[in-house]
C-alpha cells in the first residue's frame, strides 16, 4: 500500500551525543519515548561506531530497519548482522600516510575493514581499509589533523566524544559521510530523502542533516547544525532526544 503523501515514514539518529551521552547508555526517558514512536516508522542509527557497538544498540531498541556505520562507510542489517552496502576502500597511498601520521603521534584508532576493526598497525594484514578514525584528541589536534588531510581524495571530519570530553577524526574516501549513506539507505527502503528526519549533534552529522527532509539539531551541536535545523532540542544530558520525539516528531507523523 502507497505511503500517505506528506508523512514521514524514517528517521535517521546519531549516536554518542545523540542517543547517548557520557554514560554511554540509553535513559529511560528515552527509551520510553522510542516505545511512543509508531511501528512502521523506519528508525536507523547512523554512528562512526563499527557495526558490532552500533548493532547491539539496534537491538536494545527493537530496531530492524538496516543501521548505518563507520561513518557512512558500511550498512549492516540488524537482523543477520552482516553488512548489506559498502563504501570504496581507501587510497592504500593515504592511508599508510594517515597510519604513520597517527603512530607519529602516539594516537589511539580504531580502523574498518571487511572482516572486522583493528586498533593497531601491527594488526595490519592488507590495505583493504574502509575507515580510520583517531580517537581521543584535544580539538585543536583535531582541527591540525583536519586541515593536515585535506584532499580531494578523502572525506575527514571531527566528531565531538562525549564519554571523555575530547574529540576523534574520521578519515574515509572522498564522498563517504553520513549524508552520502542515508541516500544509499533511501534508495535500499525506497522512500524519499523528503520523507526522512535527521537528528544529530555534532559536525560529522551536518552531511545527515543536509540531505534529509526534518532536520533536528541537540541543544550540545555546534551552530552549524543548529542552523540548518527546523529544531532544536535540549541537550543529551537533559534527554533532549525524548523532548525532540515527543514535542516535534510524533505531531507529525
Amino acid at each position: 500500500m502507497p505511503l500517505k503523501s506528506g508523512v514521514y515514514v524514517s528517521m535517521v539518529v546519531d549516536l554518542d551525543g545523540t542517543l547517548i551521552g557520557k554514560g554511554q547508555t540509553v535513559s529511560a526517558r528515552v527509551l520510553d519515548a522510542f516505545v511512543k514512536l509508531p511501528d512502521d516508522l523506519l528508525v536507523s542509527i547512523a554512528s562512526g561506531r563499527p557495526p558490532d557497538e552500533v548493532i547491539a544498540f539496534a537491538h536494545q531498541l527493537g530496531l530492524g530497519s538496516p543501521q548505518i556505520c563507520d561513518g557512512g562507510a558500511t550498512i549492516w542489517d540488524p537482523q543477520s548482522e552482516r553488512p548489506i552496502w559498502r563504501s570504496t576502500a581507501l587510497p592504500p597511498t593515504h592511508t599508510q600516510e594517515i597510519f604513520a601520521t597517527l603512530d607519529n603521534l602516539n594516537l589511539a584508532f580504531v580502523a574498518t575493514h571487511p572482516d572486522g576493526s583493528i586498533t593497531s598497525v601491527a594488526q595490519v594484514t592488507d590495505w583493504n581499509l574502509t575507515r580510520i578514525t583517531a580517537m581521543e584528541l584535544e580539538e585543536r589536534l583535531a582541527d591540525e589533523l583536519v586541515t593536515q588531510f585535506s584532499n580531494p581524495d578523502l572525506d575527514v571530519v571531527k566528531m565531538f566524544l562525549p564519554a571523555s570530553g575530547l574529540w576523534g577524526v574520521n578519515f574515509a574516501c572522498a564522498g563517504v559521510n553520513k549524508g552520502v549513506a542515508a541516500i544509499k539507505l533511501a534508495q535500499m527502503m525506497g522512500i524519499e530523502l523528503s520523507r526522512m528526519i535527521a537528528v544529530g549533534d555534532s559536525y560529522n552529522d551536518l552531511p545527515l542533516l543536509e540531505v534529509c527532509g526534518l532536520r533536528i539539531a541537540m541543544g550540545n551541536a555546534p551552530e552549524e547544525l543548529k542552523v540548518v535545523a527546523d529544531f532544536v532540542a535540549p541537550s543529551v544530558d537533559e534527554d533532549g532526544l525524548a523532548t525532540a520525539i515527543e514535542e516535534f516528531v510524533l505531531p507529525r507523523l
